[in-house]
């Protein structure tokens, strides 16, 4: 009797260990497939930066696939079509993956769902993204949370739904040849003419082993000043696990996990580490609201924001994404975001908050830019601190805290150097004008742009737009 060969359908989900939909396709006891499309079409496709990630993602886990005699199966299209084509061809009698949270992508899964019950595939989906599901945290009226401290206070308390898994044995091999895959290069996911990510091979190694050795090298060293450091751009003192996240080369439970372990063994300050952990949880928060609030992406969580009258300056808009506004924090995140794909936590606050509160600028705007310019892009993410941000979502910053880039860069970069380091025009002036170099009069450096705005002028020009929307109330 031929044993029964289930497909394990990768999403973001890239890893063997700790991968749910993998575990149970392998406790079959038949043969596994695995399957990833690349599918170029919706609003969450991957961005541009995204995709280099992705690719060297994909190379890391056919190499750990392979291990264990599982064969990766790449195929671009549309799911549902690539979904039903591949059950049919492979004549697998399970198709397993792991749960999305995003609208569409949940409508997705449910008419694949329905689509093979209806051909006799079985099918199962399991939680690998999150501590807990959207659903399993409530407040006390039982609601879904809407301030980030009461839902970190009840995450703590409940602790994960499920247990860590480990990676699976190796399978017997099988030969799945008969099965066309697409050529991983062929997509072209690497950018070439021009190739704006050579730096990113400096700073990221995607896959499983360098988002271990990314947490391991982090809770050995940053953590114990995480709480001060993490602030500090010109440092390495954040994780940088983010991408890993985003892309599931690594979860939240094995991070979760290793970092309480590390807490009861003493090997880091608990206080710290659970700084740290917040951070996960605010992950954890931004897909619960997500969940609860579909069109997050899109539209304001309060209502009374789609009237605000954001301005349409696409020229001003250009200026912040090339990093030429004149402002030197704001101009060296988006030097920061464009060489390496990444920005530093507290500088995407200060540039955030200079779009859309100095320029007047949809929110909407900078999350798509941020979508194609981080690695790290997230659903969830990008949307909620795109909103919390602007003031308009949910345990949002009050509309009048608007984030002062010159006075931000002298108490997070007091010498310079991270601005030095991506505005190297402005490396000859002294640290007094360092943040504001219109202020060095003749010293300030050729090359380097007036500022595009008058920080003042347009703070008090973004309260009284608020307060004219009468969002102060809300």
């Amino acid at each position: 009797m031929t044993p029964p060969l289930t497909v394990v359908w990768f999403r973001r989900d890239l890893r063997v260990a700790d991968n749910p939909a993998l575990a149970a396709a392998c406790k079959r006891g038949g043969p596994v497939i695995a399957l990833y499309i690349h599918d170029e079409q919706g609003f969450f496709a991957p961005g541009g930066a995204q995709k280099w990630f992705l690719h060297h993602a994909l190379k890391s886990l056919e190499a750990s696939l392979c291990a264990h005699n599982i064969k990766l199966v790449l195929r671009n299209g549309a799911e549902t079509d690539v979904i039903t084509k591949l059950a049919r061809e492979s004549g697998a009698t399970a198709i397993y993956w792991n749960r999305r949270y995003v609208a569409d992508d949940i409508t997705t899964d449910r008419v694949i769902k329905a689509s093979l019950k209806e051909a006799g595939v079985e099918t199962g989906s399991f939680n690998a993204a999150l501590i807990r599901e959207p659903w399993e945290i409530e407040t006390q009226s039982g609601g879904p949370y809407r301030v980030f401290t009461p839902f970190w206070k009840s995450l703590k308390i409940l602790g994960p739904s499920r247990r860590e898994i480990g990676a699976p044995n190796a399978l017997p091999a099988i030969s799945a040849n008969q099965l066309k895959t697409d050529r991983l290069d062929d997509w072209r996911l690497l950018p070439s003419k021009p190739n704006w990510a050579k730096e990113f091979p400096e700073v990221w190694q995607p896959g499983e082993s360098g988002a271990s050795d990314s947490l391991t090298l982090f809770l050995s060293n940053a953590v114990n000043r995480y709480g001060e450091d993490r602030n500090r751009p010109a440092i390495r003192g954040t994780s940088r696990l983010s991408p890993h996240l985003a892309l599931g080369t690594i979860s939240p439970l094995q991070i979760w996990n290793f970092t309480q372990r590390a807490i009861a063994a003493q090997e880091i300050p608990e206080g710290e580490a659970l700084k740290f952990l917040s951070e996960i949880a605010w992950r954890e928060f931004a897909y619960h609201l997500l969940y609860h609030n579909p069109m997050m992406p899109t539209e304001p969580l309060r209502p009374a924001f789609k009237n605000f009258p954001w301005r349409d300056d696409r020229k001003a808009f250009v200026a912040w994404t090339r990093g030429e506004t004149g402002v030197p924090i704001v101009d060296a995140g988006m030097r920061e975001l464009w060489r390496t794909g990444w920005m530093h936590n507290r500088v995407r606050m200060i540039a955030a908050s200079f779009l859309v509160k100095n320029l007047l600028l949809p929110w909407q705007w900078g999350e798509r830019w941020f979508w194609d310019t981080l690695v790290d892009a997230d659903p969830a993410n990008n949307a909620a601190n795109w909103q919390w941000v602007a003031g308009c979502g949910a345990d949002a910053a009050p509309y009048f805290r608007i984030f002062n880039p010159v006075s931000q860069g002298e108490k997070f970069d007091p010498e310079g150097d991270y601005v030095r380091a991506f505005a190297p025009e402005l490396a000859a002036l002294p640290n007094k004008f360092i943040h504001a170099p219109w202020k060095a009069a003749a010293l300030t450096s050729e090359g380097y742009p007036w500022p595009i705005v008058e920080l003042d002028q347009t703070r008090k020009r973004a309260l009284a737009s608020y307060e004219a929307t009468k969002l102060a109330v809300l």
